[in-house]
């Protein structure tokens, strides 16, 4: 058999839908159940397989087109059920008229000879080459990037790889935001600080609403290394322009290198300035112009009719007030009365790029839950433009809190400042940094224990599914040196495999490729490390339990199988994740 993209679970559920099917459509031909069109039913894996493998409501369902009692319709329906040849090997009634299904021996089988012998075992065709774009972390680059950065890079690349693995063609992404007015405040920073350089800072005093970082005084001291006094005299918009041009390569460059340590490479860096540059701004507001989602205002401003179109998206005609009450939504500005698009344009003509220029079938981005008003304007304005704002979707992250000896830390013991990427890093392992960011799901608060993150022991739970696998490896050379060879998948059974530990393992095997699938669907990666810990969990039980060393004949060979199946997953979802899964510890 063939395991490239096998899914178990869902070969389990495919084939019982299947089955039930046929054996209404039997049972209504012999006269059984009465003709009538089949019920929408449900079959399910349920959380508790005691009963049942395979579960399915689906004589409750028919309960009012057969006229029948729930438990007669089942009856009925399992008389001619045909098991012969398939994945399952019994059926039985429970309740009132649930439908249980009981997984045969050969459906193990597979599994274990699926995940032993596939090097991809958990990649599925789920997406079937759909092209997504996933935006992440796009900080400002005009100065250096927090913790919202740090943990939307380890959630958007983790998400993507999730997408990968369930089939879908993945495009990684960063907009780069270097037009419109962070970069008009940037360059007037760099020049004061570059002015205060020769003049001093009482005769060139820094406006408050100016970046007052450290990181724009050094910024315009490399300006000054390289040009000297040259544009102290010249006039303010030209210092402005030549320093911007100096610093915001030197930025985005830091931005990469930064982004880079975390393991995170980028398919696109898309400039915001290109999209003025092109004209493409412009035609999205000519275009909105031409809808009538827009109209001109009596001071020439150009207005966009939001309200309007962001009700689809569960968003009333009211906003927040500056005041934090709530007032009247008003139509917003796209086009100010000076000519000038505001940022709104700009991302509006970002995303009619993505969808309608470069024909992603989805955009994804990743943003700070402080942006959660800006989902349904964003997805109106699809709608809008013509396009289907269905096809943007955007995951909201919640902030990160980092803790040391249980108490909140909020900036840095080197500069004093608040934490960066870089601080992070420079404290805590890479792995442990892309674990713990991608262990709950973004819409909860996460709490990041520093203290935890450097530990090596088991309390660590990065620490505890690399030792996993590198226990693995260490008893897979141990076999080897004892000149114990393994005969290949195709030689094992999952029928010598019966202790409830054996058990327990190959049903979580069985469950990578759903999870992949459904970590995709729901943009939550995060099941994928939860999922890994509790593989390891139970690897560490199973070993614990079972012989492996001096096991004998076919059960050594399966439970080889067995450990080859949890390090390959244990594996995959490592470098999935761009964690190191080390061979030793």
């Amino acid at each position: 058999m063939d395991y490239q993209y096998y899914n178990p679970r869902q070969a389990a559920l495919t084939e019982a839908r299947t089955l039930l099917t046929d054996a209404v459509r039997a049972a209504m031909a012999d006269g059984s159940l009465p003709e009538a069109a089949l019920p929408d039913f449900i079959v399910e894996i349920p959380a508790d397989v005691k009963n049942g493998d395979v579960a399915s409501n689906l004589a409750m369902a028919g309960a009012r087109v057969f006229r029948k009692a729930p438990r007669q319709i089942a009856e009925a329906i399992t008389a001619k059920l045909d098991l012969n040849g398939t994945l399952f090997a019994g059926a039985d009634i429970a309740g009132p008229g649930f439908i249980n299904l009981f997984l045969a021996q050969d459906w193990f089988t597979s599994v274990l000879r699926a995940a032993c012998s596939n090097p991809e075992y958990g990649r599925t065709d789920a997406g079937a080459g759909k092209r997504y774009n996933v935006e992440f972390v796009s900080a400002n680059p005009t100065g250096p990037m927090h913790m919202g950065n740090a943990r939307g890079g380890a959630l958007g690349d983790c998400l993507a790889a999730c997408l990968d693995w369930a089939g879908y063609d993945v495009t990684r992404e960063f907009y780069i935001n270097d037009a419109g007015n962070q970069i008009e405040k940037f360059g007037k920073s760099l020049a004061i600080r570059y002015l205060q350089l020769y003049k001093g800072e009482e005769a060139c005093p820094l406006p408050a609403e100016c970046y007052q970082g450290a990181d724009i005084v050094q910024r315009a001291r490399e300006f000054a290394e390289a040009n000297g006094d040259a544009y102290v005299n010249a006039g303010f918009e030209e210092l402005k322009k030549a320093i911007i041009a100096d610093a915001l390569p030197k930025n985005i460059a830091g931005l990469q290198r930064d982004l880079g340590k975390y393991r995170i490479q980028y398919d696109v860096w898309f400039h915001e300035s290109d999209l003025h540059a092109s004209g493409a701004v412009q035609a999205v507001v000519d275009k909105l112009l031409e809808t009538g989602a827009c109209y001109k205002a009596e001071d020439g401003a150009i207005m966009y009719r939001s309200a309007q179109y962001a009700a689809k998206y569960g968003v009333a005609n009211k906003r927040k007030s500056e005041d934090g009450g709530e007032e009247e939504a008003k139509d917003e500005v796209l086009v100010r009365a000076n000519g000038i698009p505001t940022y709104f344009a700009a991302d509006i003509a970002y995303h009619y790029n993505k969808l309608a220029v470069r024909g992603f079938d989805k955009a994804i981005d990743v943003w700070g839950a402080d942006h959660h008003g800006h989902v349904a304007r964003m997805k109106g304005a699809m709608d809008a433009i013509g396009l289907n704002g269905e096809q943007l979707d955007v995951v909201l992250m919640q902030m990160v809190n980092l803790m040391r000896d249980g108490k909140p830390v909020r900036m840095s013991k080197r500069t004093g400042k608040a934490i960066t990427l870089t601080d992070l890093l420079d404290e805590v392992p890479i792995d442990s940094a892309r674990f713990f960011f991608n262990q709950r799901e973004s819409t909860s608060t996460l709490d990041f224990d520093l203290d935890l993150a450097v530990r090596n022991d088991s309390e660590n739970p990065v620490y505890y599914v690399q030792y996993a696998h590198a226990r693995i490896c260490s008893l897979l050379k141990k076999l080897e040196s004892q000149g114990v060879a393994f005969a290949g998948g195709s030689q094992v059974s999952a029928g010598v495999l019966t202790d409830p530990s054996e058990q327990a393992l190959l049903r979580l095997l069985a469950a990578f490729p759903a999870e992949i699938v459904a970590a995709a669907d729901k943009y939550d990666p995060a099941r994928i490390t939860r999922y890994c810990i509790d593989v390891a969990t139970a690897f560490h039980r199973f070993y614990n339990a079972c012989r492996i060393l001096d096991a004998e004949g076919a059960v050594q060979q399966s439970r080889i199988a067995l450990c080859l199946g949890v390090r390959g997953v244990i594996h995959n979802i490592l470098t999935m994740f761009k964690i190191n899964a080390p061979e030793s510890m």
